[in-house]
């Protein structure tokens, strides 16, 4: 498979900007260059040729393997084109699209890109296969060691996953569906689960003192799962939203209902920081940038 060809060879300053929009949200998930292809990988996705396309083998929605073609770069996606509750439980394609759109409103850069297109006559989303090495799966059942060098950030990402699925109310967060590059980067797909806005995920977080998840101890109890230590820069960015910035990234992804309860968990998230600040301190909670 041929690798992307750059339209052009971007300015070093402009890579150092990207580089600190990268990692200003925390321990960097997409490369400067990664996000400097997004809108390439935006485009390639709605107008790329479908070469081939087969069943995935995992999951209940049954997504497809596509290959694409555009000229000389060749690359697979995830096509996804659920809709309703087909296993009891809401579940939408548009919500994928949603969720790489306020991904990219926070700067959070661990959703690959995702676009709207059809494929035999039916709409879904078409995700950019993610490159990985393994999956939290793996990791656990197969014991895969983490290098100590990378130990750190891949905690701090686990807060960063637990801080993005409480926002956007993902119920259905598997260790399938948490991966990792080879040089210990997180990744989160399948988001189709995501935006709950039943009156529950409106009064409670996924995660957090008062989380909808809560982890099961040796003895039986149930503890909570916090986010215990997250990034000053994208707390702030979540401080920020406001349901017209939601609308506007989300287009018509989310109904009015889904975006109130985004603002809604907004709030709790701020409360749920502030709480924990001033039980920890707050250098305990926030790290910079």
């Amino acid at each position: 498979m041929k690798k992307p060809l750059p339209f052009h060879r971007p300015r070093l300053g402009c890579l150092l900007l990207l580089g600190m929009i990268a990692v200003s949200a925390g321990p960097a998930q997409f490369r400067p260059d990664e996000i400097l292809q997004r809108e390439f990988w935006e485009e390639f996705l709605q107008t790329a040729e479908i070469v081939s396309a087969k069943p995935i083998g995992e999951g209940v929605t049954a997504p497809l393997k596509i290959l694409l073609r555009k000229g000389e770069v060749e690359k697979y996606a995830a096509w996804k084109a659920v809709t309703g509750a087909p296993m009891g439980v809401l579940d939408e394609w548009r919500f994928e699209v949603a969720a790489y759109r306020l991904d990219k409103l926070i700067g959070l850069n661990m959703v690959p890109p995702c676009v709207e297109r059809s494929h035999r006559g039916r709409p879904g989303a078409l995700s950019l296969w993610a490159d990985n090495k393994h999956s939290l799966l793996e990791v656990q059942e197969k014991g895969i060691p983490i290098p100590k060098d990378a130990f750190d950030d891949t905690e701090k990402t686990k807060y960063l996953a637990r801080l993005w699925d409480s926002l956007v109310g993902n119920d259905d967060r598997t260790q399938q569906n948490v991966l990792y590059t080879d040089d210990w980067r997180m990744i989160l797909i399948d988001h189709s689960r995501a935006f709950r806005s039943e009156d529950i995920h409106k009064r409670r977080l996924m995660f957090g003192r008062n989380g909808l998840k809560m982890r099961e101890t040796e003895d039986g109890s149930k503890v909570p799962m916090l986010f215990r230590f997250v990034p000053r820069a994208l707390v702030e960015r979540i401080r920020g939203l406001t349901e017209a910035s939601v609308r506007e990234a989300a287009g018509s992804y989310l109904t009015e209902n889904e975006v109130e309860a985004v603002i809604a968990r907004r709030g709790l998230i701020l409360d749920e920081i502030a709480a924990l600040a001033e039980k920890f301190g707050e250098t305990n909670v926030l790290y910079a940038p």
